[in-house]
């Protein structure tokens, strides 16, 4: 009688239970089964292709492939270790021990591996359980050329748990265009997100990025690098940047700055952040001599000289109070425009902008776009530093320096802009790096040069082009036989606390040839030279080992067959 009373209350407690969660409880566990159930699975688009101006690849998506497994689910680690360690190129012993972990849920064998590792383990995986090894697709970002234009093209860094994030350069600037749209698959799985064969899927297909086809040629980018560590190397310079730029139109055929980095991603790869600022845009210096290009452009174009003017140099001048001497502490006596250029002489330089006074001096300094950006499609360009009149930090003696490149700070970007204002007939390009977008070869938007802002008078340009290319005459580091050269050595001090430093500097050169049918321009920067101090003996050469390969790379004729062809 107890045992059948004890039956008859277990079964209403079953009962009871069952109609507990069957009818009352009914539609709250039906959603939650809805929502185990029904997925949507995000489709990643692949980032857009960049390119060089004649098609070479410099950045692209791939797939690659993380292989996992589930300990859980493995009956013969050391067996299945065996038949996996050949196609993971792993140690089977350390192999086996991961598969063991049987309080691990899963275990990550390979995160990175390529498209056949994948497919052999695909292929190992058939004779297993299905549940003890798994492959998870995911995006990589591969740079072929390694760490070629690293400054100019940014990086993409990536998880396989989050989107893509850009970060400097083409990738960052140009995000928007190379990003593509996400598509989507949605049905029904089970609680690992794994498809059902019941139920119809939705899948919407995803819209892969547009790909950037650059101004820049592979070919004179590793010229330009090629160059930049050779001559690093070669004067014991810390650091530098090359840029070769079209001054007609503003293309630029190469940026280049060293120390550079890999940007493709590796495990464990730790770079310092300081590397990924492109300092062609985003570090300003005092430029030094090379300034005075500008100085003589705007004595020149506001008729307070002529190019036959003469003026007594006494090797000294004081300007608001401050006295500035030549580099050499020499007095050079009658001297005309041409040789105060050759000379590179600080005094004729401050003589021209006082001749010229403050409003006019200051005027030409903005027209030639000091202290503002070029705007070239590439983040975190800067400004510079520029002390005007009428701010409270400029001083009457800023007159004097500023007009030889002390005291005012640009990128290099902005001084090879603005002498190639002159080499152009006097309109100053706007630098640009990317000249297309397009979707499978189809062109969707052509960047044509912009319109030029106009600097000086062609005329001036003409004559300034002629006194610099005078003034460069008999330099032997510099001679190429066949071609003239138009160009500006400079050699800056660089700037510390309380003054400026008694032996560092910046040794610059900006150049363009052929001088009187530009088809390139030219700067090369390099700071703190340790064999030579100067410009001309460490900058020069560099200048004129690349143009050379330039003139044979881009089929650029002597200047006596280029005229006669005419």
């Amino acid at each position: 009688m107890l045992l059948w009373m004890a039956t008859v209350a277990v079964v209403l407690i079953l009962v009871g239970r069952l109609f507990y969660w069957q009818v009352i409880r009914h539609q709250e566990l039906r959603e939650v089964g809805e929502r185990w159930q029904l997925v949507d699975l995000p489709i990643p688009a692949l980032r857009g292709t960049i390119m060089d101006r004649n098609g070479f690849t410099l950045a692209l998506d791939e797939y690659e492939f993380e292989i996992f497994a589930t300990p859980k689910d493995i009956l013969n680690s050391e067996g299945l270790a065996a038949e996996l360690a050949p196609a993971l190129h792993m140690d089977q012993g350390k192999l086996a021990e991961l598969l063991s972990q049987r309080n691990e849920p899963s275990v990550s064998l390979v995160w990175d591996a390529p498209w056949g590792m994948a497919r052999e383990v695909e292929d190992i995986k058939d004779s297993w359980s299905a549940a003890a090894l798994g492959i998870s697709a995911a995006r990589k970002r591969v740079y072929p050329e390694k760490d070629v234009a690293c400054h100019l093209l940014g990086f993409v860094a990536y998880d396989h748990e989050v989107d893509y994030a850009a970060y400097y350069g083409v990738e960052e600037y140009y995000t928007e265009e190379l990003r593509g749209t996400e598509g989507h698959w949605g049905g029904t799985g089970d609680t690992l997100n794994l498809q059902l064969s019941l139920g119809a899927a939705e899948v919407a297909l995803p819209q892969d990025g547009l790909d950037l086809i650059l101004t820049v040629d592979r070919t004179i980018q590793y010229f330009a690098e090629d160059e930049l560590r050779r001559v690093i190397e070669e004067y014991g310079a810390e650091r530098g940047t090359i840029i070769v730029m079209d001054p007609q139109s503003g293309a630029i055929l190469a940026m280049a700055s060293y120390p550079c980095f890999d940007p493709n991603p590796s495990l464990g790869k730790v770079i310092p952040k300081e590397l990924f600022i492109n300092p062609a845009i985003s570090e300003a210096y005092e430029p030094g001599s090379v300034y005075k290009v500008v100085t003589m452009a705007a004595a020149l174009d506001s008729g307070t000289v002529g190019r036959h003017s003469t003026y007594y140099d006494e090797g000294q001048i004081f300007v608001g109070g401050q006295i500035i001497l030549n580099w050499d502490r020499r007095a050079y006596g009658v001297t005309n425009m041409t040789d105060l250029l050759g000379h590179s002489l600080n005094v004729g330089a401050a003589t021209l902008s006082t001749n010229m006074g403050s409003e006019t001096f200051y005027d030409y300094v903005d027209r030639f776009g000091f202290g503002q950006v070029t705007g070239i499609d590439l983040p975190y360009e800067s400004t510079g530093i520029l002390r005007a009149p009428g701010q409270g930090n400029w001083r009457e003696g800023d007159l004097g320096t500023n007009s030889f490149g002390q005291g005012i700070a640009v990128t290099p970007i902005q001084m090879i802009t603005a002498v190639a204002a002159v080499a152009n007939e006097g309109v100053a390009p706007r630098p640009y790096v990317v000249q297309r977008v397009e979707r499978e070869g189809q062109i969707i938007q052509e960047f044509s040069p912009q319109p030029g802002r106009s600097v000086i008078s062609p005329s001036v340009a003409r004559e300034l082009t002629d006194m610099l290319v005078e003034s460069l005459r008999g330099r032997d580091n510099l001679s190429i036989p066949g071609y003239t050269i138009a160009g500006k050595t400079g050699t800056a001090q660089i700037p510390v606390t309380g003054g400026y430093h008694p032996e560092d500097t910046i040794a610059c050169f900006v150049g363009y040839a052929p001088a009187y049918d530009p088809q390139f321009i030219i700067l090369v920067k390099l700071d703190r030279p340790r064999e030579s101090p100067w410009g001309s003996v460490v900058a020069v050469p560099a200048f004129r080992r690349l143009s050379e390969k330039l003139f044979i790379y881009l089929r650029i004729p002597p200047d006596q067959m280029r005229i006669a062809s005419r």
